[in-house]
């Protein structure tokens, strides 16, 4: 019987670059959270007869979620593109996130973040989870690790 397989993850290569500035700082624990805005690539419908077909939904946008640790000085750089957001509504940018560490690979030309994080100030460092909206994925492939 063949060895099982050993990979290694090191959360350092896993590169998250917004409007080309790679974004660091990261919280412990999940710190990139990627979610298909359509929750069916495709739509059944069965017909009083049995007959079935099904529409492909054409939504390939995401909601991705990013936290970062307060002290973190990405959280300056996306305070700046999401206050001259607000004031001029022309801070879409791309977004890249791609692991290093295997074949993971997701790329949106245009992406915005949905608004401020929320906050927090306690006895230990806290969080600050950014959301980001995104147009259609150009690119994407949810890959395992390499070994």
């Amino acid at each position: 019987m063949p060895n099982p397989l050993v990979t290694n993850f090191d959360p350092k290569k896993v590169i998250i670059i917004f409007g080309g500035v790679p974004i660091g700082g990261f919280a412990d624990g999940t710190f990139v959270e990627i979610s298909a805005n359509d929750e069916e690539g495709f739509k059944k419908v069965v017909g009083a007869d049995g007959e079935v077909a099904r529409a492909q939904s054409n939504d390939n946008t995401h909601q991705v979620t990013i936290t970062l640790l307060q002290s973190s000085q990405s959280n300056q750089h996306l305070s700046t593109v999401r206050n001259a957001d607000k004031l001029t509504g022309k801070a879409i940018q791309p977004l890249a996130i791609t692991d290093m560490n295997g074949s993971t690979l997701k790329y949106w030309p245009q992406a915005w973040l949905r608004g401020d994080p929320t906050e927090g100030f306690g006895k230990e460092v806290g969080e600050r989870p950014w959301t980001f909206d995104t147009g259609q994925l150009a690119e994407g492939n949810v890959g395992g690790l390499l070994p």
